[in-house]
């Protein structure tokens, strides 16, 4: 499995943008699924978007339009562009690199929406 570590966020105010990175410690290329999830106060764990390999990218449809997930198997990297924020985005987010219940998870990092 990858150690993953999450970076970039912060508190922004709604409207903003932030970018979010995931560094992991090893070959990303032959993981089939790469994602970001978020967990707000008092809520469960869920998906935003995902990145399989081969191209296909996943939203949820509360961040459809306005979050892009990228990619990079070269640098092992994987991104969350996060545009017109909201304040219901406010949570932890997690990269999780594998999907499954046997999946590797970073140790999340904040983002605020608050004016």
């Amino acid at each position: 499995q990858v150690q993953l570590v999450e970076s970039g966020g912060g508190l922004v105010q709604p409207g903003g943008s932030l970018t979010l990175s995931c560094a992991a410690s090893g070959s990303i290329f032959n993981i089939y699924s790469m994602g970001w999830y978020r967990q707000a106060p008092g809520k469960q764990r869920e998906l935003v978007a995902t990145s399989i390999s081969g191209g296909t990218k996943y939203y949820a449809d509360s961040v459809k339009g306005r979050f892009i997930i990228s990619r990079d198997n070269a640098k092992n990297t994987l991104a969350l562009q996060m545009n017109s924020l909201k304040p219901e985005d406010t949570a932890v987010y997690y990269c999780n690199a594998g999907g499954g219940p046997n999946s590797s998870w970073g140790q999340g990092t904040q983002v605020t929406v608050s004016s």
